[in-house]
């Protein structure tokens, strides 16, 4: 566990230098976290769709698919 939270905290300042680096405008907290909702469902759902792609059961891929839905609305909602 401490683990996962050392690499979010690496990731959060390789992020920091990017943006300087950039010359970009830092990101403010709300719009890490945004970011970083963002990443997390964009990656549950490349999960999802590997899921459907290999699941044989048809009970199985309509959960999937009804997840994907869901997923792919709450991306809409952030960008």
């Amino acid at each position: 566990m401490a683990r996962g939270w050392e690499s979010k905290s690496v990731e959060s300042q390789i992020e920091d230098a990017r943006s300087k680096a950039g010359g970009g405008a830092p990101l403010t907290p709300e719009q890490r976290e945004a970011k970083r909702k963002l990443q997390g469902l964009e990656l549950s759902r490349r999960r999802v769709l590997r899921e459907i792609e290999e699941t044989r059961s048809p009970n199985r891929r309509t959960a999937l698919q009804q997840a994907l839905e869901l997923l792919d609305a709450e991306i809409g909602k952030i960008k």
